[in-house]
């Protein structure tokens, strides 16, 4: 698309799901959907007001194919009133795929494994943890929802790189031109799908991204030049909290 100088590229929010049933038990859940909590509920319908209370505004979003980051995106919508916006669901913006992790206690695994190897799982940019076999029930081969993909594009187990090469092109061929056009675009995903987004748009080492946390239910809002680099980029809201909520994600895993 060809860029137009006159037009000043939108605002950007990316914001992690509110809290999971799996996100409670402190499960591994990657592409298992699961719901929100009563909590995460709350905490999606608390970014609608702060969004609502920042004077922001969308004209479409993006989201995942699962219902814990689409159930937050509606709630943001339903407290800003902006239910009829357009919306688009798309598999790349799954959280990454955890393969044999998954449905695992992180604490636990801790235990069963060492710290630092579930660390490594968890947090490292180009390891994956251990593949789910074929014919696993968590094969994502037994969802309906990802019946037109090929057997090539469907993961048994995903590195945050392998995560970040699903969500780039989808970036720069869906979501990027909406920015150019001068829409305001709202992003309701997952941890590690925005760790890859945010890797891109704050070019962020591999080596960095190891540290990277992301809060649940916590918008994050980039304000952007012509050439779709942040020229600031905050989280919205009280930053006790938001501080507490970003805590709390690291320390899942301990022990």
């Amino acid at each position: 698309m060809t860029k137009n100088p006159k037009t000043k590229p939108g605002k950007l929010v990316l914001v992690r799901h509110g809290q999971s049933e799996w996100n409670l038990k402190n499960l591994f859940t990657g592409w298992t959907d699961v719901d929100l909590t009563e909590n995460g509920v709350v905490e999606a319908k608390l970014a609608g007001q702060t969004l609502l209370e920042a004077g922001l505004r969308f004209d479409i979003a993006f989201t995942s194919v699962l219902v814990r980051a689409i159930r937050t995106m509606w709630l943001i919508m339903e407290e800003m009133d902006l239910m009829w916006i357009p919306t688009k669901r798309d598999w790349r913006l799954n959280e990454r795929h955890y393969g044999a992790l998954q449905g695992l206690n992180k604490a636990q695994t801790a235990v069963e494994h060492g710290a630092d190897q579930v660390e490594i799982w968890r947090r490292s940019y180009n390891i994956a943890p251990p593949a789910v076999a074929i014919d696993d029930q968590r094969h994502p081969s037994f969802d309906p929802r990802y019946g037109q993909l090929k057997s090539s594009e469907l993961p048994a187990t995903e590195s945050l790189e392998d995560t970040l090469a699903r969500v780039e092109p989808y970036w720069r061929g869906q979501i990027v031109p909406e920015l150019r056009s001068g829409r305001h675009v709202l992003v309701a995903a997952h941890g590690n799908s925005l760790r890859a987004l945010v890797k891109i748009l704050e070019t962020i080492s591999d080596v960095q991204i190891t540290k990277l946390n992301i809060p649940t239910g916590v918008p994050r809002l980039y304000e952007l030049d012509q050439d779709i680099h942040p020229i600031r980029a905050e989280y919205l809201g009280d930053s006790d909290n938001v501080a507490k909520a970003t805590q709390d994600v690291a320390d899942q895993a301990k022990i």
